[in-house]
């Protein structure tokens, strides 16, 4: 099973540095090659999605491309975002895909260009702040359109993030203003399928 983030006790916040020197430490910190628990998760990720093909998916957080590997295979374009190059360069080496675009960025900062039919976000809600969670739901919000499905995954057990697996989302959901569609709740985490309501 994978285990949440290993923790630097000189790291106030998970700030890009925190994850640039986790990823220069760790090849793969989650073990997402690697864990059952990332492979039946991302099992269930996959198997939630509504709709057997979309035209353009972007995922935030993407580490080293575990996910999105498979993302490419359901999408004629993914854009696929993470703040540390270390865990990009290594995203680029497992995903060759043409149809993948990774992009560094500092979430909720980054350049993403939409409209896009699915927003996938996996275990990275959590590590924000509350102001920051808002910025990251208006950014969102103008590069969604009326029916574009969120994929939402995260941890639920104990942690040390500034928000929990629940609370950041529910928290979310309230700020997307997005219709809950399907919910799964496992033994170590919550996955949801929502619908946008549209731009704001």
């Amino acid at each position: 099973m994978s285990m949440p983030t290993p923790k630097f006790s000189s790291a106030p916040q998970y700030d890009h540095e925190f994850f640039e020197r986790l990823y220069t430490g760790q090849v793969d910190p989650w073990s997402v090659l690697t864990s059952s628990y990332e492979r039946d998760k991302y099992e269930a990720t996959m198997q939630a999605l509504a709709r057997q093909r979309y035209r353009h998916a972007l995922e935030l957080g993407c580490s080293i491309g575990g996910l999105t590997r498979l993302l490419a295979g359901r999408c004629d374009a993914v854009t696929a975002i993470d703040t540390s190059t270390m865990a990009l360069q290594r995203a680029r080496e497992l995903c060759t895909a043409s149809n993948v675009t990774f992009v560094q960025a500092h979430l909720p900062d980054g350049d993403w260009d939409g409209p896009f039919d699915l927003v996938v976000l996996s275990e990275v809600l959590y590590y924000f702040s509350i102001p920051a969670l808002v910025r990251l739901a208006d950014r969102l919000s103008k590069v969604v359109t009326e029916g574009t499905e969120f994929i939402v995954v995260h941890w639920t057990g104990e942690t040390n993030y500034p928000l929990t697996g629940d609370r950041a989302t529910e928290l979310f959901q309230c700020l997307m203003r997005a219709d809950l569609r399907t919910r799964t709740r496992h033994p170590q985490y919550r996955l949801e399928s929502w619908t946008s309501g549209g731009m704001s």
